[in-house]
């Protein structure tokens, strides 16, 4: 079966964006090794916010091959957007209603990981309905004292174990858990 993967920067005060939302505290460290988690998954799941953001971001100017490839790996993906909004757009699928048992099929279908890329209002609905496996979580030495928190509202607790951890020459910890079920 497929898992659900949230993998997410995240401040040391826990939040997952700045207060308008503002993510210029995020580092892309290359040994973080991003390329590697992206061969291992072949569908994004995006909130509409996020994905007229980040689902067919282009960078700009000149930038680096690496760069360049992530982008192209990144779009390479199909792309399931979460949005109560109907929208034309070739190049994803757009989910109105019904999220747990249509997220429940797609983790049935066969292929890679699936990536839970947020953004806030999307990730906060899958911790509710507890369809994270996998919590990547990437902690940025920053606090920005204000935002919006990783975790907000929770009904109940969230039972994880880590399976690993790694350190970072940027000052980033990347944290690996699953959830217990």
């Amino acid at each position: 079966m497929r898992k659900i993967i949230l993998d997410l920067a995240i401040t040391l005060d826990g939040f997952i964006e700045g207060p308008n939302g503002e993510i210029d505290w995020c580092i892309m460290d290359e040994d973080m090794d991003f390329t590697g988690f992206l061969k291992g998954i072949d569908t994004i799941f995006y909130g509409r916010v996020s994905y007229d953001a980040w689902g067919n971001f282009i960078p700009e100017g000149e930038v680096s091959v690496p760069e360049r490839e992530l982008w192209e790996t990144v779009h390479s993906k199909r792309k399931i957007v979460f949005s109560r909004q109907e929208k034309n757009d070739s190049r994803a699928t757009f989910i109105r209603e019904g999220i747990e048992d249509r997220v429940k099929m797609m983790r049935a279908e066969d292929g890679k990981d699936i990536w839970l890329y947020g953004g806030a209002s999307l990730i906060s609905t899958f911790v509710k309905l507890d369809l994270i496996d996998v919590y990547r979580l990437s902690v940025h030495p920053v606090a920005l004292g204000q935002g919006k928190p990783l975790f907000e509202d929770l009904s109940k607790r969230l039972q994880l174990k880590l399976k690993e951890s790694h350190a970072f020459k940027s000052g980033v910890v990347q944290m690996v858990y699953e959830t217990k079920r």
